[in-house]
């Protein structure tokens, strides 16, 4: 059973960026697609990000110009450039397939936005 484990977050200013990892334990070509998602405060879980496995990527609006999502199947990892950062975007930030795995959550990374 391959885990993923999210790292990379941390307390940034509005307007700043950060750059969230994904590590799997194991090869992530096996995945087709894979998604970012994140949790707010007082909020459902939602997908942010998809990556296919033809390299297509999808975004939700309030993502869309900001965020990147990558990965290198040769490191194991999925990655989120997010740039442009906003209070909004406070949540708990999660990997998975998609559609998720509910056997893959992992703990997720923080990312608070505030000054």
């Amino acid at each position: 059973q391959v885990q993923l484990v999210e790292s990379g977050g941390g307390l940034v200013q509005p307007g700043g960026s950060l750059r969230l990892s994904c590590s799997a334990s194991g090869s992530i070509s096996r995945f087709d697609a894979m998604a970012w998602y994140r949790q707010a405060p007082g909020k459902q879980r939602e997908v942010i990000a998809i990556l296919t496995g033809g390299g297509r990527t999808i975004y939700e609006d309030s993502v869309k110009g900001r965020f990147t999502i990558s990965r290198d199947n040769a490191k194991n990892t999925l990655y989120l450039q997010m740039n442009s950062l906003k209070p909004e975007d406070t949540a708990v930030y999660f990997c998975n397939a998609a559609p998720p795995d509910r056997s893959r959550w992992g703990q997720g990374t923080q990312v608070p936005v505030s000054t």
